[in-house]
Order: structure tokens, then C-alpha cells, then sequence
């Protein structure tokens, strides 16, 4: 029988199953007719739709597409301004002229003291802007650690979960076995979702992804928790090291 593969996650290799489990994990909305599968003698991956006659999966029609809305109705254009009319002129009775004393030299003290005042009022500026300048990229450095590390403390009963489940069965657990919830269902502050399964190397693995809307850093990113079986975990990411918690960087 045929042992097939297929890929999950950030290009993360899934497999070997027989074909009647690779038709479950479709039919349980955990692989879509788009995900690539391969088996020993194809030259490359090929999306599942390809192959389903092959493996006797019997997929579903594909949703139609809704058409595009109609564009809304046109703005006019604005109303051109009314024209002011000029005023007339204002004749006055030529004023009879006054003598003023020539002024004295040298600035008061009262325009001594708004000048210092500007002055000062400029530099604080200045200085504000510097300061926050230097003052916002690291809290939002510190954000994204806070988030991440928020993250794996979320995953650390997870990971328990996931050794003694081994520990019983000699075999690494997926989403959906018992104890386990699908991937979406571990949905919780910074992470979307959780995946659980084997990696290539033959180790039990977590695959959580991020969620921190309005952080191009974390968002949408990936964190890997590795065991070996012998009570050993490896954390790693796909964000920078600079964001991650001590343990998940290297």
C-alpha cells in the first residue's frame, strides 16, 4: 500500500499516512483539495485535487465565485465658491498729524522675557521629539518580547500534554486525538492556532502561529516546540531572535 505525504504549515512535511487516512484528514477540513501530498514514485508534489481519483477521495464541488459588486454612483463635483464683490472704497477725513517721541533703544523686559520663554518652549520640544524617538522602538521591542513569551507560556501545558501522551501510546499525537483539540480550538491571546504532529526529524512537534495584529514582527509568524521523547524540548521561531524569549533563540 502506498504511503503518502503531505505538507502543513510553514512548508512543515506531514506523513507517512495510508491514503484512507489522508481521505480523513481532508474530509475533516484538516487538509484542503489545494494542499500538496506526494508518494514514492511521483516526480514532485501535486495538489491533492490531482490525485483523488488515485486514492478513491470523492471531492466536493468547488464554491462558485460572487461576482463583483457594482460600482456605487458618481460624486458631482463641488459647486464652484460665489464670487465676493469688491467693496467700496471708504473715504476718511485726512487725520491731523501727531507727533510721537522717537522710540528709546534696547529691548524691554517684557520682550526679554518672551523671547526666553520661546526659547525654551522650542528646546523642550526638540528634546521631546528625541526622546521619543529613541523611546518608541524599544517599548515596542519590548511589546513583542512580552507577546511571544506570553505565547509560550500558553503552550507550556500543551507540550505536557504532548510528553505523556508519548509516554502512553510510544507514538506522537496530532490535533483531534484524545486530550488534543483541533488546531483552531488552542486560539488564546497571541497565538491562532496550534498544530501537533511529527516533524521530519522523527521528533513530536507544536507548531503554534502568531497573532499580534499592527506587528509585522510577530504577526501571522511561527514558533516550533521540539521532543525528542526523553523529556527534552528545543524551542524556535520564525521571528528575530531579538523577540523571542531566551530559550527559543540560537
Amino acid at each position: 500500500m502506498d504511503q503518502w505525504f503531505f505538507a502543513e504549515g510553514n512548508s512543515q512535511q506531514r506523513g507517512p499516512l495510508p491514503a484512507d487516512e489522508l481521505i480523513a484528514l481532508y474530509r475533516s477540513s484538516r487538509i484542503g483539495r489545494d494542499t500538496l501530498v506526494w508518494r514514492d514514485g511521483m516526480a514532485q508534489w501535486q495538489p491533492l485535487e490531482t490525485v483523488a481519483a488515485e486514492i478513491g477521495l470523492d471531492l466536493a464541488p468547488a464554491a462558485e465565485t460572487l461576482a463583483a459588486p457594482a460600482p456605487g454612483p458618481a460624486v458631482p463635483p463641488s459647486l464652484p465658491a460665489a464670487a465676493v464683490a469688491p467693496s467700496a472704497p471708504v473715504h476718511t477725513a485726512t487725520p491731523t498729524p501727531i507727533t510721537v517721541p522717537p522710540p528709546r533703544k534696547g529691548l524691554s523686559g517684557c520682550a526679554i522675557v518672551g523671547i526666553v520663554a520661546a526659547v525654551i518652549v522650542v528646546l523642550v520640544l526638540i528634546v521631546g521629539a528625541v526622546l521619543a524617538a529613541i523611546a518608541l522602538p524599544v517599548y515596542q521591542e519590548y511589546v513583542a518580547r512580552s507577546k511571544a513569551s506570553d505565547a509560550l507560556a500558553t503552550l507550556a501545558p500543551i507540550k505536557v500534554a504532548v510528553a505523556g501522551f508519548h509516554s502512553e501510546h510510544g507514538r506522537c499525537p496530532v490535533n483531534d486525538d484524545e486530550g488534543f483539540q483541533p488546531a483552531e480550538g488552542y486560539a488564546d491571546g497571541a497565538i491562532s492556532t496550534v498544530r501537533i504532529g511529527r516533524f521530519n526529524n522523527g521528533h513530536c512537534g507544536v507548531e503554534a502561529q502568531l497573532t499580534v495584529p499592527g506587528n509585522a514582527a510577530l504577526d501571522g509568524k511561527l514558533l516550533w516546540l521540539d521532543y525528542n521523547g526523553a523529556d527534552h524540548w528545543e524551542c524556535s521561531g520564525e521571528p528575530d531572535d531579538k523577540y523571542l524569549p531566551q530559550e527559543c533563540r540560537g
